[in-house]
């Protein structure tokens, strides 16, 4: 369960920065959820942080229940959120 939360959090950190490079390539946040808090926040970063303060609100509930099952499913699903935004980026890479 240990090593799952790890992989959650480094997973946290690359959805981040590769988030901050679409945006420095001119993409749109595509999740409705987070694109709603990046502009209630007033900053496109404080809207990404809060977004990761709840992501890591859910793993802490996952760790401290024994959800192994469930945070293996959010660590899935941030998965391909990463490989999402990292086809976005080589999409938009002029060539």
């Amino acid at each position: 369960m240990r090593n799952q939360l790890a992989q959650f959090a480094y997973l946290q950190l690359l959805d981040l920065m590769t988030t901050l490079l679409c945006m420095s390539h001119q993409s749109q946040e595509t999740n409705p959820l987070v694109k709603l808090l990046m502009h209630s926040a007033g900053s496109p970063v404080v809207g990404l942080a809060v977004t990761k303060l709840l992501a890591f609100a859910i793993a802490l509930y996952c760790w401290r229940r024994s959800r192994a099952k469930l945070l293996w499913g959010v660590n899935l699903f941030y998965s391909a959120v990463v490989v999402w935004n990292l086809a976005v980026l080589v999409a938009s890479h002029p060539r």
